[in-house]
């Protein structure tokens, strides 16, 4: 077997020519009749060609390479030498005419080349260098194993050989004709139109689970800020016995009787309107876990929770059957399940928290919402809650307050000692106040508005100051006066309630309009015209000269820059929508202690 030196030296290669764009001249161009491709090659024949050349010359110039693919070799170890002999050159020379077309002087092909990803002269280079020395290595280990060598070698030689008769057989004529007609590949200028991207796996936003338990309560004040978080769910609801009474046995007979009905629940904030309807609930679904009641289904809904109010349809709809469905086909798919009959129906408890929300111009939702439970095959329980008592009366017209019916139930502000009480149900025997610090708590709450959920906050307020004043060596360890009334002046001392006793008698007497307005709408929003007759009512209740519209404006306009209210930005006048940016509480507190 020869060596990669003698190869050099001795073997010959026949090839053919070819000259790029550039390199032909304008004359010879304008022969051809149109315009050619950048990347276009020509075959080129004239008397300084020869087409016998010492294969040193095409080695190291054209930088050949060779693929096991593309020229049929079952076995990457043959030598270069059993290649050049007797392989076509021609189809070498386009395999590296195909990888640098930019880097080769000759190239065996007159067509547009494959538009790929060309790399550069020096890594093509350098990869051909590395594979000639593996080549010749691997050459020096096959000379150990004579009769390997000799089946490969015999095995080639057959291979190269037809090729070799095919490559004479063909005429340089019909060589250069199927060349010249060949079709590229791909069209290197073609633009890829980018698709749309996949959706990952694993999109959806997910919480980790926790790697560690959480950590217990390391003294008495922990506890109890754990014990009296508004997100902590009591044992019991206290103070509330009777109310939970009227909601369980209602709804238990509509479940049991197969019928359908509506319920008003109102109440001002913190009442436990909402927590009294989930505490009917748990037991109702207790009962019918152990075939008390029959099955029934449980959905809620939330006003608060809707960027429109038809979307309340969307949301039934996908918790009744997990469907989803634009906001008008719901409508139509749960207007045809609460008309039409079925074979074990179950009773379905609807809960519409924030109901004042749901208000549109033609109030066709609250209609469909109180028209299905009186259908006769519906089996429909709707549960409403709202914070205003007669917002029936207020903004539903007559048939929707009709279909409303006449079951309605209003829980009253807690009192002083109901509070006291829910405070001492949810310690649940953790000593950590004093008891006159509760009954202070409590007190202050219930002359403001009766709101649990802000008694909560106070108290839990005060376990911090007093966590953080345990230094003091006087200090009892519990939750004192002196803890409370800190917590008091941080919650009802804010900058808003210090801007509102600052204000001038127009502005506060504004202030109270605007409360008002929003009672008696049952909403958290009005014009300003509707405030303002209200402001003039107060003023002539108040003994004073009541304002005109443009001086009303200049009110309403000083209280916005303090962003005590929020004002719609337009030019509307008198018809621009004002909102309060406080509580009502910390507004009503404010002047009150005026």
């Amino acid at each position: 077997m020869s060596t990669l030196k003698d190869f050099e030296l001795t073997k010959k290669a026949v090839v053919q020519w070819f000259v790029r764009v550039s390199e032909v001249p304008v004359s010879k161009l304008k022969l051809l009749g149109r315009e050619p491709h950048p990347q276009e090659i020509f075959y080129y024949q004239g008397r300084s060609c020869d087409d016998e050349v010492d294969a040193e010359s095409i080695l190291r110039p054209v930088q050949v390479t060779f693929s096991d693919i593309r020229i049929g070799l079952h076995d990457r170890r043959k030598t270069c030498d059993s290649i050049v002999e007797y392989c076509d050159i021609n189809f070498l020379l386009r395999y590296v005419a195909e990888e640098d077309s930019d880097n080769c002087p000759m190239l065996p092909v007159a067509a547009t080349p494959r538009s790929s990803k060309r790399k550069s002269a020096q890594l093509v280079s350098s990869r051909i260098r590395r594979q000639l020395k593996e080549l010749q290595s691997s050459s020096d280990e096959d000379d150990d194993d004579d009769d390997e060598g000799e089946e490969d070698s015999d095995e080639d030689a057959v291979f190269l050989k037809k090729s070799r008769r095919a490559s004479t057989a063909t005429p340089r004529s019909k060589q250069r004709t199927r060349s010249s007609t060949r079709t590229p590949r791909k069209t290197p200028n073609k633009k890829v139109t980018p698709g749309t991207p996949r959706t990952p796996h694993g999109a959806t936003p997910s919480i980790p689970s926790r790697t560690l338990p959480a950590r217990q309560p390391a003294n008495v004040l922990e506890e109890a800020r754990t014990r009296l978080h508004v997100s902590s769910v009591p044992e019991s609801l206290p103070c509330r016995e009777q109310e939970f009474q009227d909601i369980y046995s209602f709804v238990e007979s509509k479940i049991v009787d197969g019928t359908g009905g509506c319920m008003y629940i109102s109440g001002v904030p913190g009442t436990g309107k909402t927590a009294t309807v989930h505490e009917v609930m748990r037991c109702l679904q207790h009962a019918a876990d152990v075939d008390e009641i029959p099955p029934f289904h449980f959905i809620e809904i939330n006003g608060m929770k809707m960027t429109d109010p038809h979307q309340a349809y969307v949301q039934i709809l996908q918790k009744l059957t997990g469907q989803k469905a634009t906001a008008d086909h719901a409508a139509a798919l749960l207007e045809k399940r609460f008309s039409n009959a079925a074979p074990r129906k179950e009773t379905t408890v609807l809960l519409v928290d924030e109901l004042d929300l749901l208000w549109t111009r033609k109030q066709n939702v609250m209609y469909n919402l109180f028209d299905w439970p009186t259908r006769r095959h519906a089996r429909l329980v709707v549960l409403t809650i709202a914070n205003t008592m007669d917002l029936p009366e207020r903004i539903m017209i007559n048939r929707v307050a009709s279909r409303l019916g006449l079951t309605r139930m209003s829980f009253q502000p807690y009192s002083f000692k109901q509070l006291q009480q829910i405070i001492m149900s949810r310690l649940n025997k953790v000593k950590a106040f004093e008891q006159d610090a509760l009954q202070l708590v409590s007190r202050k709450v219930a002359a403001l508005s009766g709101d649990a959920r802000r008694c909560l906050d106070i108290c839990r307020r005060a376990t911090e100051i007093c966590e953080h004043s345990a230094a003091d060596p006087s200090a009892s360890g519990l939750v004192g006066m002196s803890h409370v009334m800190e917590a008091l002046d941080e919650m009802f001392s804010s900058a808003y309630i210090t801007a509102i006793k600052c204000a001038s008698v127009q502005e506060q007497l504004f202030l109270r309009a605007v409360i008002a307005e929003f009672r008696r709408l049952g909403l958290e929003e009005a014009t300003f015209q509707q405030v303002f007759v209200q402001h003039q009512a107060l003023c002539r209740v108040e003994g004073l000269q009541p304002v005109s519209v443009s001086e009303g404006l200049a009110v309403c306009q000083r209280l916005g820059a303090c962003r005590l209210l929020l004002l719609e930005p337009s030019r509307l006048g008198v018809l621009q929508r004002v909102r309060l940016n406080v509580s009502q509480d910390d507004v009503l507190f404010a002047l009150k202690a005026d």
